[in-house]
């Protein structure tokens, strides 16, 4: 079982040395990568998956358990080291679920494929709005619907001990349960994301500047406080989008005098939204009301 992957520093684009010249994750952990546009996270990941041995643009060097990747290595578990899951990320296979998850099974020579099967879709319908079924066609599903499928498949049957994840937050599923999911399951997890909340997630991230590792920070104490807020906002506001998505109304009662979902924070959310500009619905109506009487006096 892998322990680690540990990222030796190379160069930046400027060709100079790297600020962190070493990076080591360990299993069940998570990194955050974390930067501006162009500021070389992609060229990261890339030098992972290709277990870059100082041959890359950057120069840098994977090692695996402190040894380095040998690119000629008949060991299957080694080739398959890592798993990427990413926002555009759709099925072109014209199959069932249950077949493609089933075949995947096989090829891993998984004892109980069936149970397995079981387990990929309860992990997948809790990831995702809509749920999906067995019988339900690959390139029928949702981009959110694939997604999740995909992130309890690297869970459950693929033996990746590393994923990759390209901005998780656009994806359409529950991202925060998907990052506990798979650190269950010990994964490494590389997380490109420009979200708040999942970069305090990570044990540690890495800030990207100019191709090259410009600092690693440890999430403190402090931030992890703050991420306690920001997780429970998200609860809120994923409770707020699930009852207006199943066509309810909120802050009322309907005929059949169904209570419908009060949210503690309502109030105050509508005070901080009257605060911005063009944001004052009772500043609109004062005005329209205003423009209604000069038009009486006219």
């Amino acid at each position: 079982m892998l322990g680690k992957i540990s990222i030796i520093g190379g160069l930046d684009k400027d060709g100079n040395p790297e600020k962190v010249q070493r990076l080591d994750i360990a299993a069940g952990e998570v990194l955050a990568v974390v930067g501006p546009t162009g500021s070389g996270k992609t060229q990261l990941i890339s030098d992972i998956e290709q277990y870059a041995d100082g041959e890359t643009l950057t120069g840098r060097t994977i090692l695996i358990d402190e040894q380095p990747m040998d690119q000629g290595s008949e060991d299957k578990e080694l080739r398959h080291l890592v798993a990427e899951v990413s926002q555009n990320m759709n099925f072109v296979i014209d199959m069932s679920i249950e077949e493609f998850l089933l075949m995947h099974a096989q090829v891993r020579a998984i004892n109980n494929p069936q149970k397995t099967i079981q387990k990929v879709l309860t992990i997948s319908n809790e990831l995702s709005g809509e749920p999906v079924f067995p019988t339900d066609n690959l390139t029928r599903l949702s981009g959110g619907q694939s997604r999740a499928l995909m992130v309890a498949d690297v869970a459950t049957i693929s033996n990746a001990p590393v994923v990759l994840i390209d901005e998780i937050e656009n994806a359409g599923i529950d991202r925060l349960k998907a990052l506990k999911i798979l650190t269950g399951q010990g994964k490494i997890v590389l997380l490109v994301s420009h979200d708040p909340t999942l970069i305090l997630m990570a044990r540690q991230r890495v800030i990207m500047k100019n191709g090259g590792m410009d600092k690693l920070y440890q999430t403190t104490v402090e931030e992890k406080k703050i991420l306690e807020g920001l997780i429970g906002q998200e609860k809120h506001f994923a409770s707020l989008r699930d009852h207006l998505r199943s066509g309810k109304r909120i802050g009322m009662k309907n005929e059949n005098k169904e209570e419908w979902y009060r949210g503690q924070s309502f109030g105050t959310l509508s005070a901080e939204y009257q605060q911005i500009p063009g944001g004052n619905a009772q500043g609109a109506r004062s005005e329209d009301a205003g423009e209604t009487r000069d038009r009486d006096s006219n």
